[in-house]
C-alpha cells in the first residue's frame, strides 16, 4: 500500500514536471523582432543562430566604428 502511494506520487511528480518543461519549451520560442530579423544593408536573412550572432556583432561593429569616427571628426573641428 505504501509502495503504491510512492509510486503513485512519483508518477503526479512526473507528469507536473512534464507539463513544465512543455511549456518553458513553448515559451521560450518566440518570434524575432523586426528589427532583428531584418537583414542589414541588403544582406540575405540569417539561416541559423550563428548567422544571426555573427550578423548582430557585424551590426555593431560598424555602429561602433561610425560613432568612433563621428566623436574624431568632433574633436578635430574643436582643434581647428
Amino acid at each position: 500500500m505504501r509502495f503504491g502511494f510512492g509510486l503513485v506520487g512519483l508518477l503526479v511528480a512526473l507528469a507536473i514536471v512534464g507539463v513544465l518543461v512543455k511549456k518553458q519549451i513553448s515559451a521560450t520560442k518566440v518570434a524575432v523582432p523586426a528589427s532583428v530579423a531584418a537583414p542589414a544593408h541588403g544582406a540575405s536573412a540569417p539561416q541559423n543562430v550563428r548567422e544571426q550572432s555573427q550578423q548582430l556583432q557585424e551590426q555593431f561593429k560598424q555602429q561602433l566604428d561610425s560613432a568612433l569616427q563621428q566623436g574624431q571628426e568632433r574633436l578635430d573641428k574643436e582643434a581647428q
